[in-house]
C-alpha cells in the first residue's frame, strides 16, 4: 500500500527536465545559469555576437586545416610512389 503511494507520487510530480547542457552551464557559471533559467537577457549582446562569429570563423579554419593536411598527405604518398617508381626504373 505504502509503496504504491510512493510510486504514484513519483509519477505525478511535474518535474522539469534537466539536460546535460544545463548541468554543464551550471558548473561553468552558476549565476549565468540562474539568469538563463529566469529569462534574463544578457546586456552584452554585441560582444556575444562577436564571440559567436569568432567561434564560427575558428571552426572554418579548423576544417580548412584538416582538408589541407589530407591533401598534403595524399601528395606526399604520390611523391613517394613516384620516387620508388623512378628508383626502380633506374635499377632495372
Amino acid at each position: 500500500m505504502m509503496r504504491k503511494r510512493i510510486e504514484n507520487l513519483c509519477y505525478n510530480l511535474a518535474m522539469p527536465i534537466t539536460r546535460a547542457s544545463d548541468i554543464g552551464n551550471y558548473l561553468y557559471c552558476r549565476r549565468a545559469w540562474w539568469y538563463r533559467k529566469k529569462g534574463v537577457q544578457s546586456e552584452n549582446q554585441a560582444e556575444l555576437a562577436v564571440g559567436t562569429e569568432l567561434h564560427h570563423k575558428h571552426g572554418r579554419q579548423v576544417l580548412a586545416s584538416g582538408i589541407t593536411r589530407t591533401i598534403g598527405m595524399i601528395l606526399l604518398m604520390a611523391a613517394i610512389v613516384l620516387l620508388v617508381a623512378y628508383c626502380t626504373a633506374q635499377i632495372l
